[in-house]
């Protein structure tokens, strides 16, 4: 959808023509994909609590847990293999999705802000992912807004973490891998502004307005916003099963590129 966007996440409810408050159902179901999520003053928080459902349990490795909200979603009917971001070959749809478009931009730019609260078994991550809706077109590839683990946060004496950003194909054979972690010294529990502008020749992400990475020819197909917090038990040190990662988001936008 190209037109201007921006959510402050100020109203009681997810606006419902905007975001599906769930994970790539089509692989499990809406019930078992629903996310974890309260809105109030601060924005809206995801989390994931102790007590929360596996997400795809005994199929996917590895095994995670995760609240997620998406601005599109589609499937094929139930035993097809049409659906988005397939996870491995063989795959079929368990829950077919009807079609929703809530935004969908094809290049310009998306900015959130954000703090996060992640432990070492933990990761938050913006990813901007291709509809994926024909199948002979394969436009599936990925624009990572950011992606942080809390394996990679520096010491809170001297804070940084390791951001992913950059282009991610999966199967798309017209893109190219270039994605990177680069390490940046902020603290990520704190509101910082996460960005890309992009057209069909490059793809500028930024921290905060600072330049972190250039990348060449990204997708420039409609592509939906995908905002989770994920928890991976095999990760555990077996002291921290108490904790909850949190994605605190004050605002996502939007501007459309030039036609």
């Amino acid at each position: 959808m190209d037109r201007p966007f921006s959510d402050r996440f100020a109203s009681p409810t997810l606006d419902p023509s905007v975001w599906r408050p769930h994970y790539l159902p089509a692989w499990s179901s809406r019930a078992a994909t629903a996310a974890s999520y309260r809105l109030g003053s601060t924005g809206l928080v995801l989390d994931v609590p102790v007590d929360h459902p596996l997400w795809c349990p005994g199929d996917h490795d590895p095994p995670l847990r995760v609240s997620g909200i998406q601005s599109g979603s589609w499937s094929g009917p139930v035993g097809s293999p049409y659906g988005q971001q397939r996870y491995r070959p063989g795959l079929v749809v368990r829950e077919e999705q009807p079609r929703f478009e809530g935004w969908l931009p094809r290049s310009g730019r998306v900015a959130i802000t954000a703090g996060m609260s992640l432990s070492p078994r933990s990761m938050a991550a913006l990813w901007l992912s291709g509809v994926e809706d024909d199948p002979e077109q394969l436009q599936c590839g990925e624009l990572c807004v950011f992606e942080v683990f809390g394996r990679s946060l520096g010491p809170g004496t001297d804070p940084s973490a390791e951001v992913g950003v950059g282009i991610k194909p999966f199967r798309d054979p017209a893109l190219v891998d270039d994605f990177a972690a680069p390490r940046v010294p902020i603290d990520v529990s704190e509101l910082h502004t996460y960005a890309v502008d992009w057209d069909a020749h490059e793809a500028v992400f930024t921290i905060d307005g600072a330049v972190v990475r250039r990348c060449a020819r990204p997708p420039t197909y409609p592509m939906q916003l995908m905002l989770a917090v994920f928890d991976f038990p095999e990760w555990s040190t077996g002291e921290d099963d108490d904790l909850v990662p949190t994605l605190t988001v004050r605002e996502i936008s939007g501007e459309p590129g030039p036609t």
